[in-house]
């Protein structure tokens, strides 16, 4: 779990730490110590924090001209029993969505399970976006089934050609282009 690293290959373009509207502004990371852990097994000291015990994040790039932040996230996204998607809400979505951003794309190619709930925060968050969306990128099969079990497709858009298996090859707005161009055929 330590060697996971979160993206960095866009930090010359973008750093949440440097960020005065990212809820990440003015963190230090100290590369020489793993504080955090997911069930005992320490992870990177890269990630961020956002008040759960099992689900971490990185920002890996916001434009507020063009309204879109691009958030990786890892661990396990368990709604049941840590409530998760309360955290991710109310610690980062919810400051982007003060700054402006109704376009979201989450990363989720190193989120390894996934515990549904209720819906409460999807609601809101998809309410919070009017006119943007919320794309879901690279997560795995069986988180994709579980929330369509718990009917997040109605929030979160996801599967099929959100599946960008080389997007890390991409630059920040040519990945953000192509969400976005999928994302308006979809909802088109």
């Amino acid at each position: 779990m330590q060697e996971i690293e979160p993206f960095y290959n866009w930090e010359k373009y973008y750093q949440s730490a440097d960020d005065e509207q990212s809820p990440f502004y003015q963190r230090e990371y100290n590369l020489n110590a793993y504080e955090n852990t997911i069930y005992g097994y320490y992870i990177h000291p890269l990630w961020d924090e956002i008040g759960s015990e099992t689900l971490y994040v990185k920002v890996l790039f916001a434009d507020y001209d063009q309204h879109f932040v691009v958030i990786e996230l890892f661990g396990e996204w368990n709604d049941t029993l840590h409530n998760d998607i309360m955290y991710l809400k109310r610690n980062v979505i919810d400051e982007f969505v003060a700054a402006g951003i109704n376009q979201f794309i989450l990363v989720g190619e190193n989120v390894l399970n996934f515990h549904g709930s209720d819906d409460e925060y999807y609601a809101e968050w998809f309410e919070d976006v009017e006119d943007g969306w919320i794309a879901a990128v690279c997560f795995r099969d069986h988180i994709e089934q579980e929330w369509k079990r718990f009917h997040l497709d109605y929030y979160l858009n996801f599967g099929g050609t959100l599946h960008l298996n080389g997007w890390r090859t991409m630059q920040p707005h040519s990945f953000y282009e192509l969400v976005k161009n999928l994302m308006v055929r979809r909802l088109a």
